[in-house]
């Protein structure tokens, strides 16, 4: 049977060969008129994008969002109204390591749901954990910086981490977190996710209250310790990618229970602490959970690079009935996401296919490199024009937001209801007593390579979160119970001073 599978260069004209390069003679040199190689090499040396600064290791799957209960009251968006499916894009990823890292190393996961709704996309970027380690963007080129590759060696530094991470109280509960058995999920479908920051939500008569969200997985909880990560990472840097590919090829989807917590404008006036702050929660007692919908992923991407590598998110891309809040990390997501992409993928990244919206766009953004569609035609450039093209919808704005306060740089630790280890310190006293010995055997493990000064300030903080879980912290990093009492009289700031 005659193959109709025809090779072409990139314009669409025949190639009548591809193995052997055109030469002066069987031994000569190779003739730069051979277009065709030329070609082949220029496009072979651009092939490789740049990968993300963070979150550059992942895996991704189509799906969708049913919502089967009504949270009206609070919100107008469409895609959250009972009944209502939408499709979706979910990329899985790890956090520190690059494109390279295994799957199953010690590491939150990050979690990026593109939602294509009739009224735009909204994506979700959050990760595995309820919280993140910072609360203002301006540690976040630190963090990233910290947990990457040493600039010396080159290599990674637990020194350089758990340096980082004890000056900044705040990281103490994200912290815990990753060090517990949480730290290493077993599969991505075995996981819950969270969308973290505080966002807002209005509804159709634009009374605006505050939103947390989540995803609890069906399939149920699952984690690795570290002899099982290190076993898995032998056979297999590829796990977690390679057990979502599977489950969805073989028909078992896995889908996720969707819930918000609601807190009113008046409740957030009146909190015992900052509830834009990311890396505190709220508790489930005083705010339950909502049950929304379920996520579904129920396809697997045709192509790696066109779907998975390209797919970008930013926080930036809400619609209407969801907005953003005062959460200062939040904020500073809002840019940083989408101009990371403008730079690895170009300022017209989302007319790749996997972050096209699905509805109309009209956008008055004009040029750029890699302009796939009619760049408008004709259309007036510029607004406002006498065409009517295109008008403004004030019918979808936020509700006004009242702000009050000098224009300062505030530090959170002088507010007198900042408490970076309360959070901690419950989470330490709800775990069972195996995972709080995995906490403390994998968090020993850790930092064992480590300074003994950073060592005192992590064993410090573990007791401001609770005693027991200082004094047991104490004794696995074999530092001296008295001078950890001793240093815990002082504040963090003294604390620092006595460890630098």
């Amino acid at each position: 049977m005659e193959n109709n599978k025809k090779l072409t260069n990139e314009a669409g004209a025949p190639i009548a060969e591809n193995e052997h390069s055109l030469t002066a003679g069987p031994r000569g040199p190779v003739a730069l008129q051979d277009v065709w190689l030329l070609e082949k090499l220029a496009h072979f040396d651009r092939e490789v994008i740049p990968e993300r600064r963070m979150h550059a290791k992942g895996w991704g799957a189509y799906g969708k969002l049913t919502v089967t209960h009504d949270i009206s009251q609070w919100t107008r968006a469409k895609v959250l109204q009972p009944g209502a499916e939408t499709e979706l894009f979910l990329r899985f990823s790890t956090v520190a390591g690059e494109r390279g890292a295994a799957d199953a190393e010690r590491d939150i996961r990050g979690v990026a749901v593109k939602f294509y709704t009739e009224e735009g996309n909204w994506d979700l970027v959050g990760n595995n954990t309820p919280t993140f380690f910072l609360r203002d963007v301006h540690n976040f080129p630190d963090l990233n910086r910290a947990v990457k590759r040493d600039p010396q060696t080159g290599m990674r530094s637990a020194q350089n981490n758990w340096d980082f991470w004890t000056l900044l109280p705040e990281t103490f509960h994200q912290t815990t977190i990753v060090m517990s058995d949480r730290g290493i999920p077993a599969t991505f479908r075995h996981m819950h996710f969270f969308g973290e920051h505080t966002f807002s939500l209005y509804n159709e008569k634009n009374e605006r209250v505050w939103c947390k969200f989540h995803f609890k997985t069906q399939q149920g909880i699952k984690n690795l310790t570290d002899e099982e990560a290190e076993m898995v990472i032998a056979k297999d840097r590829e796990s977690h990618g390679r057990d979502l590919f599977t489950a969805i090829e073989k028909g078992d989807y896995p889908r996720w229970t969707m819930y918000v917590q609601i807190m009113t404008e008046e409740q957030a006036k009146k909190h015992y602490e900052n509830p834009f702050d990311i890396t505190k929660i709220w508790r489930h007692a005083e705010f339950p959970l909502h049950e929304v919908g379920v996520l579904e992923l129920n396809r697997n991407p045709e192509n790696y690079f066109a779907e998975v590598e390209q797919a970008a998110f930013t926080p930036a891309h809400v619609v209407p009935g969801i907005g953003f809040s005062p959460d200062k990390f939040l904020q500073g997501r809002l840019f940083v996401y989408g101009d990371a992409q403008r730079y690895r993928l170009g300022v017209n990244y989302n007319q790749i296919p996997v972050n096209r919206a699905k509805c109309e766009v009209h956008d008055y953004h004009r040029d750029g490199l890699m302009r796939t569609d009619g760049n408008y035609g004709g259309a007036p450039a510029y607004s406002p024009n006498s065409q009517g093209e295109w008008a403004a919808q004030p019918e979808v704005m936020e509700p006004p937001l009242d702000l009050s306060g000098a224009l300062y740089a505030y530090d959170p630790q002088d507010d007198p209801t900042d408490d970076c280890f309360r959070a901690g310190g419950d989470l330490w006293r709800v775990m069972t007593e195996d995972k709080r010995a995995l906490l403390i055997e994998n968090t020993a493990r850790n930092i064992e390579p480590v300074t003994d000064n950073i060592k005192y300030r992590h064993a410090v903080h573990c007791f401001w979160a609770d005693e027991e879980y200082g004094r047991r912290m104490t004794e696995a990093l074999g530092l001296d119970m008295e001078r950890v009492r001793e240093l815990a009289k002082g504040d963090h700031k003294a604390l620092v001073k006595a460890t630098i």
